[in-house]
């Protein structure tokens, strides 16, 4: 049995194959044909997750999951959060949300944040969700080049670096994606058949 990854972020795709080492059998919305926009027209995590999920579904009918990630910066009142991908407007523009969060951030002595990932999957039309979270800081300056999106700029709990400065099996070890797919993959495993290799 196939799942899809009801995404069109390349760099998540390619980080979940990486975190689930080829256990799934996985296929993206261009083996679908698929290259328009999946609407994300709600205010949390978990209700644009299930929304994307079930478009797909509804529109294929494949089993689907799809995912939303938040970054959670605590003196900005847990924002960008649901819109961290179109934080500074366009979509995806992560340079000018980075830049954004750090106009937004300058003399702020608090820097605690936290990524949020919500995972939706729909099977045969019924819905479960999977969270992860890693908590970290906000660095004063970019640093890194490895990753996407915030990673130059989010120094998790325990580490010197940031995720743009870890190689990416590092980043994918330790991830807020990786601790909801670890659950997704428990969940898989125990109750589908998507040709899992434990």
């Amino acid at each position: 049995m196939k799942l899809v990854f009801a995404t069109n972020n390349t760099f998540k795709f390619q980080e979940i194959l990486a975190i689930t080492g080829g256990k799934i059998n996985l296929i993206n919305l261009s083996d679908l044909g698929f290259t328009g926009d999946i609407p994300e027209d709600y205010h949390s995590l978990e209700e644009n997750a299930t929304q994307k999920a079930f478009f797909i579904y509804n529109k294929y009918g494949f089993n689907c999951f799809s995912d939303d990630t938040g970054l959670e910066i605590e003196a900005l009142n847990n924002e960008p959060g649901v819109f961290s991908a179109r934080y500074a407007g366009a979509p995806g523009n992560f340079e000018e949300n980075i830049f954004k969060v750090m106009k937004k951030l300058k003399g702020i002595m608090n820097r605690k944040a936290r990524f949020r990932t919500v995972i939706a999957l729909v099977e045969r039309g019924n819905l479960t969700l999977f969270d992860g979270e890693i908590s970290g800081m906000i660095t004063k300056e970019r640093r890194g080049n490895n990753g996407f999106g915030y990673d130059p700029i989010f120094q998790p709990d325990g580490y010197d670096i940031t995720f743009a400065e870890m190689e990416p099996a590092e980043k994918n070890r330790i991830s807020h994606r990786k601790a909801a797919m670890q659950k997704l993959v428990k969940y898989l495993n125990e109750n589908g058949n998507y040709n899992i290799n434990a």
